[in-house]
């Protein structure tokens, strides 16, 4: 098992394959499909989300292979939408994914959100039970993700 902290820094162009491979091994892992427009937005962080005003963030390990990230898509002036937040299984149940979405949340207050939309899959129990811990509340108004069964939100302000 993994001993050494995982550094946990904002993404790089060059860390694009190795999301999209953690991703889609998650996702399989999991029997999600993956979907070429859910997906489109690993095919350039830069993008979809610096260029929006967002931000990307990747865990490393000693080695450094990315192991988990998580990204703040801007949605409009007040509002991120909180994306790709996905962990690699030898790193679960170490509290990274609760590092993960603290310093997302972090993140989005500093940018200025005063709420953070998520899409999620009843299937990643675990992730839900982070969120829920975290505040975050079944939301109105529908999912846009083929694979995401529930939309949740947490007031920021």
């Amino acid at each position: 098992m993994p001993t050494t902290e995982p550094i946990l820094r904002r993404a790089v162009a060059a860390d694009g394959e190795a999301v999209r491979a953690l991703v889609f091994g998650v996702l399989r892992e999991f029997g999600l499909a993956t979907d070429a427009h859910t997906d489109a937005d690993l095919d350039d962080l830069e993008a979809h989300y610096f260029g929006r005003g967002g931000e990307f963030f990747v865990l490393t390990d000693s080695t450094p292979t990315v192991i988990g990230c998580v990204g703040l898509y801007r949605v409009d002036q007040t509002t991120l939408e909180l994306r790709k937040m996905y962990l690699a299984a030898a790193w679960r149940g170490r509290g990274q994914g609760r590092r993960l979405l603290e310093h997302a949340l972090t993140r989005a207050r500093a940018l200025g959100a005063r709420t953070i939309t998520l899409e999620t899959a009843e299937v990643l129990q675990s992730a839900l039970d982070l969120y829920r811990r975290a505040g975050f509340q079944p939301r109105c108004g529908g999912v846009h993700s083929g694979r995401c069964d529930l939309a949740m939100e947490l007031n920021l302000a």
